[in-house]
């Protein structure tokens, strides 16, 4: 050890942001399993480095005690008070056992140390890093993919895409540049691992922040995402400020904005309506496209009955239910949809029974 070593803990300390204290204290530390591995010993050590001239010394430690049972760490007050009559029992006496060749092994454990830490720390930020992102969305690019799950390289971390969390029908290529929504941050002996998702709702909601400026503002906030990923997603937005109009804002001129997060999800169908605190109306506005003629609300069951006129009734229930399922998710209520011909039955006779219901 010297002083061009120390001169690189100090690089070390600004580049990196370890600790010099701490650096050292581990190296001290690797140093006394060292010394016992390639000197045999089982005697109690300790090393010491100078913080000024980089030297290094190694101290054999003995408790001073009325009876010896361990001479390796244990020496009688007779023996202590020969080297210093101010010795008493319980105190501690240290002799220097620095081998000649020992500078070798120090520098070769000291950068093992060294290593080590600065792989650590940079694990660590990384981990502080993500963690502080986690249900944001970022860009990285396909790296491999390995019994259907994606690996995303972002930089200085790597990303999983599990199956589950895969768009159906959406192919991936090595260098294919994706955006994604991070899930969850762990940490692993391999460092920290990134989990992220392409079906997440919230995947949704952040691509319209990066693509509507009066979202970042706060003018315009989105309420509530429901999704079926890869097919079809509903939002419902509002405003703050009567001048704007929201779903115009999320829209984009000529369509641009829900375009381009139409574009990065592969084609995925978005409707975006107006949100409102009225049951009815948001409800009648979530089974967009379909016109609505009527809708009854049971506040205690949180539930609705919604009449369409006959020809519509297939538009709002969706294919395989979709349309309706997904108004149930963006509003938070069950709906039972019915025809005008059931819910109106004329001369008498029941219309045949066409309905509809979806939960929450």
């Amino acid at each position: 050890m010297n002083m061009e070593f120390l001169e690189a803990i100090d690089a070390l300390e600004r580049e990196k942001h370890i600790s010099k204290d701490m650096l050292i204290e581990a190296i001290e530390s690797a140093l006394v399993s060292a010394y016992k591995k390639n000197f045999g010993s089982s005697q109690n050590v300790r090393v010491s480095i100078d913080r000024e001239t980089g030297d290094i010394d190694v101290f054999m430690r003995r408790d001073i005690v009325e009876t010896v049972e361990d001479p390796y760490s244990q020496a009688s007050l007779e023996e202590a008070q020969e080297i210093d009559p101010a010795y008493e029992i319980g105190d501690v006496i240290e002799y220097q056992v620095t081998p000649k060749d020992f500078g070798r092994i120090a520098a070769q454990t000291a950068k093992q140390v060294v290593v080590q830490r600065i792989r650590e720390t940079e694990r660590g930020m990384i981990y502080d890093d993500y963690i502080s992102r986690q249900t944001e969305v970022v860009t990285g690019y396909v790296q491999r993919v390995s019994n259907n799950i994606v690996f995303i390289n972002m930089g200085k971390a790597e990303g999983i895409l599990s199956q589950n969390e895969q768009i159906p029908g959406e192919k991936y290529r090595a260098n294919q540049r994706l955006k994604v929504y991070v899930m969850d941050v762990k940490k692993t002996t391999k460092g920290p691992q990134v989990f992220l998702s392409r079906t997440h709702p919230g995947l949704v909601k952040r691509l319209f922040e990066l693509e509507v400026p009066e979202i970042q503002e706060g003018v315009v906030e989105i309420k509530s995402v429901a999704r079926e990923a890869g097919s079809r997603t509903k939002i419902a937005v509002c405003t703050y400020d009567e001048n704007v109009d929201p779903v115009g804002a999320c829209v984009g001129p000529r369509g641009s904005r829900v375009q381009a997060v139409v574009d990065e999800l592969g084609g995925e169908k978005i409707d975006i309506i107006n949100w409102s605190e009225d049951p009815g109306k948001l409800i009648s506005s979530a089974l967009s496209p379909a016109k609505v003629e009527m809708v009854l609300i049971d506040e205690n069951e949180k539930s609705s009955t919604v009449v369409v006129p006959d020809y519509q009734l297939s538009l709002a229930i969706g294919k395989d239910g979709q349309n309706v399922r997904l108004a149930a998710k963006l509003c938070g209520w069950k709906i039972d949809i019915k025809s005008h011909s059931k819910y109106y039955p004329e001369n008498g006779e029941a219309a045949a029974e066409e309905t509809a219901e979806s939960d929450e």
